[in-house]
């Protein structure tokens, strides 16, 4: 990439101007330079080792920002990962009718369509990745005839991407059949989401109609799909919707637990409530490539549970959850404590809180809680 210098510059000196990078980037395969626009997360320069997924926006100069920002905004709730977004503007003399050009008889790539096709896969990603840490999980996103074109990723034997969010497709001929075929036969997880809206084209909303039904009939662990019409929007207002739609079914995994989740999948369990957690990240890091450590409030649920269910036992698991990933913290003592507390043992209960005042707080967990704790339980 041309501007390596100007992007070490941005890294080094504040995250608001890290997060919005203008670049190019010369490729062989189009004779040309083409113009990207990458976001990075704001501490990206702060976490030296950190990976993050990565999304490619086609049509860049008007989708990067509507990505960027619900990205961002889901970023910081902490209901999606920190991602990079790279945007590839298509819009200067008309490049998207070339780059996503289809031979209407075969229904693949034409002569310019299939350099662009390159380009992205031979020449952006492994410039991208050599420049960036970027994790596995891979996801490109396209509107209108760009989005269409980056179902052409998934007739490949190893698809380039793990992720497709397909907004307002112009499908190629003959994808509507290929498609679902393509899903069964490509073994690794895969995320798959497109809309439509009925202020939308009639020949787009048909299409898409007809490839649900026949996603829909698939038998396929492996595939995370979703579907949406929209009502009373058009083919553009659709997609301030459709892209937090998108994005939060793929990343469902990743969300704290909710109070649906605690309700119908947590509290319904006889016993086995560390268990539960403990699969829920194993299942992230399995699904998403994502190693994160277990959220307080995550603990705190579980916490809930246990109580709630008189299985106070569990609390030994949990507290050796919480010494693996916060040992300078109070928390595995406090879970000590509770758990003897319960079961009746006064005396190990206090001597638990005592150690726990010892080390730092954490969450809603203060030294004067576990003072009082002990304090207390000495008096019984």
């Amino acid at each position: 990439m041309k501007n390596i210098a100007i992007v070490c510059f941005c890294l080094c000196f504040g995250s608001v101007i890290a997060q919005k990078i203008t670049d190019t980037i010369h490729s062989e395969k189009l004779k040309q330079d083409r113009e990207i626009t990458i976001g990075l997360p704001a501490n990206y320069d702060q976490n030296p080792t950190k990976k993050y997924p990565l999304v490619v926006v086609l049509d860049g100069e008007y989708l990067f920002d509507a990505f960027h920002g619900v990205m961002s905004y889901g970023a910081y709730w902490d209901d999606l990962p920190e991602m990079i977004v790279v945007g590839i503007n298509q819009n200067k003399n008309d490049d998207r009718s070339y780059d996503c050009g289809t031979d209407e008889q075969t229904g693949l790539p034409d002569t310019e369509g299939k350099k662009f096709f390159e380009f992205i896969g031979i020449e952006l990603l492994p410039a991208l990745e050599k420049q960036f840490r970027i994790a596995p999980l891979k996801i490109i996103a396209g509107h209108d005839i760009s989005a269409g074109f980056i179902n052409f990723y998934l007739y490949k034997n190893q698809p380039l991407f793990d992720g497709y969010i397909s907004l307002s497709p112009q499908l190629a001929p003959g994808m509507i059949e290929l498609l679902p075929q393509r899903m069964l036969e490509i073994k690794k997880q895969l995320f798959y989401y497109q809309a439509t809206a009925d202020g939308d084209l009639k020949s787009i909303q048909k299409d898409t109609k007809l490839l649900d039904e026949n996603m829909l009939a698939l038998q396929s662990n492996s595939l995370n799909y979703k579907y949406d019409a929209f009502k009373g929007l058009s083919h553009y207002s659709l997609v301030p919707h459709a892209i937090p739609s998108a994005l939060y079914q793929f990343f469902s995994l990743y969300q704290p637990i909710t109070t649906t989740e605690f309700n119908e999948k947590i509290m319904v369990l006889p016993a086995g409530y560390v268990d539960y957690l403990t699969q829920k990240y194993e299942q992230l890091e399995k699904t998403l490539g994502i190693k994160a450590p277990v959220r307080i409030n995550d603990f705190k649920a579980i916490e809930a549970a246990i109580l709630r269910n008189n299985q106070f036992e569990e609390f030994d698991k949990l507290a050796a959850i919480a010494d693996n990933y916060y040992p300078k913290s109070m928390l595995s003592d406090y879970y000590l404590g509770l758990m003897f507390e319960n079961l009746g043992d006064f005396k190990k209960a206090a001597k638990a809180y005592q150690k726990a005042y010892q080390k730092q707080e954490i969450g809603s967990l203060t030294k004067d809680m576990m003072l009082d704790k002990s304090s207390e339980l000495m008096k019984k």
